[in-house]
This record gives structure tokens, C-alpha cells and sequence, in this order.
């Protein structure tokens, strides 16, 4: 090998260790850079895993306030079907002494007077408040503490369906009458222009209204 092959290739050496250093270098630094974006990542991780493990605990103090919630609406709507049955109770225990007392609806007597009678026969099932009967003449009591439009509807019903569930009552006049402590204008209007009688609590009394036209089945 002559000096400028020598010379030549000494040169080419040092060109090549040259460019490994930078590239080696420029890894270096590729490197720095990568490590940086990874501690930066791992942080954002760490960040979210913190925001997730609050958002979890918000979800869970926020699950629990509403199965609190819950649980508060649910015996409040306990409480009120209570006062609601209560009531419904306390007046079905008023109209059903004072009948015993006063047992007549106008001028029709009545020997007896039976609560709470309750049949199923096929598809049909009813469940009713009052019953009055004599010797041949039946009446349907609706009893409610307040009374609305839509219970005669439910007394229309009951009055059908009575003979059908009572057979032996076949051949009895059936009437029907609404019972409350409260019933406005409208509904008493319309339980008179159905041909019922409407029973009202008056003091310790029960004040008894009745059309011209009283329905009989």
C-alpha cells in the first residue's frame, strides 16, 4: 500500500468515525427527547388516572345521594298512600256507623249493612265498600273522603257488575249511592243526574240527597 492509499484511507476512517459520532449524537439526543416525552406522558397518565379515580369518587358519592334520594321519595309516597288509605278508612268507618244508626237511604229502610264485600267470578272482580239490603232491595256505597267525577264511573261499574258477582241479589232493586265528606258541585250534580244518592258527612250526621229519578236495577 503506497503513502497516499495509506493516506487515503486514514482520511476515509476518520470521515466515517466522524459522521457515526453525530448520528451517535443525534441518537443521544432522539433519545433525551424521547425519555422527556415519555416522563411527560407518564404524568398526563398519572394526572388522568387521578381525575379518573375522583371522577370515580364523585360517581359513587353521587350514586349514594341518589339511592338516599331515593329512598327518602319512596317513604315519603309510603306516607302519603298511608294518609291516603287512612283517610279513606276514616270514612268508610263513619258512613258505615251512622248507617247502622240511620239505617235508610230517603225513604228506603234497609235491615242490614255489610263493609268492605269483596267476590271474583271469571274476569270480573270488585271490590265494595257498603252494601245495604232488606227483604228485596239492595244499594251500592261508594265511600270516598273526597269524591270526584271519576269514582261514579267506578260506581257505574260496581252497580253493573253486582248481580253478576251476587246472583242471589238477582231479583232485588239494586240502587246505588256516593258517599263522602267532600264532594264538589260538579260530581254531586252528576251522581243526582245518574239517578244516585249522595251521602254527605254533616257534623257527627250524614245529610242524604237524592233526585227525582233514582236509577234502579
Amino acid at each position: 500500500m503506497t503513502d497516499d492509499e495509506l493516506k487515503a484511507l486514514i482520511a476515509s476512517i476518520a470521515f466515517v468515525q466522524k459522521e457515526t459520532g453525530e448520528e451517535i449524537k443525534a441518537l443521544a439526543v432522539a433519545q433525551k427527547e424521547t425519555g422527556e416525552q415519555m416522563k411527560r406522558t407518564d404524568e398526563q397518565m398519572k394526572r388522568t388516572d387521578e381525575q379518573i379515580n375522583r371522577t370515580d369518587e364523585q360517581m359513587k358519592r353521587t350514586d349514594e345521594q341518589m339511592k338516599r334520594t331515593d329512598e327518602k321519595l319512596e317513604r315519603i309516597g309510603i306516607n302519603l298512600g298511608n294518609i291516603g288509605q287512612n283517610q279513606g278508612d276514616v270514612a268508610e268507618e263513619f258512613f258505615f256507623q251512622s248507617l247502622i244508626k240511620d239505617n235508610r237511604l230517603g225513604k228506603i229502610y234497609f235491615d242490614d249493612v255489610v263493609k268492605n264485600m269483596e267476590k271474583h267470578r271469571g274476569q270480573i272482580q270488585e271490590d265494595y265498600d257498603l252494601v245495604m239490603t232488606n227483604g228485596d232491595v239492595i244499594a251500592v256505597v261508594e265511600v270516598k273522603y273526597k269524591a270526584h267525577k271519576n269514582d261514579l264511573d267506578k260506581l257505574d261499574r260496581k252497580m253493573k257488575h253486582f248481580k253478576q258477582l251476587f246472583p242471589i241479589y238477582q231479583s232485588f232493586k239494586q240502587y246505588g249511592a256516593i258517599a263522602a265528606f267532600h264532594i264538589n258541585n260538579d260530581a254531586k250534580e252528576e251522581a243526582l243526574r245518574r239517578g244516585y244518592f249522595v251521602l254527605q258527612r254533616s257534623g257527627d250526621l250524614v245529610h242524604t240527597e237524592s233526585s227525582e229519578h233514582l236509577t234502579v236495577l
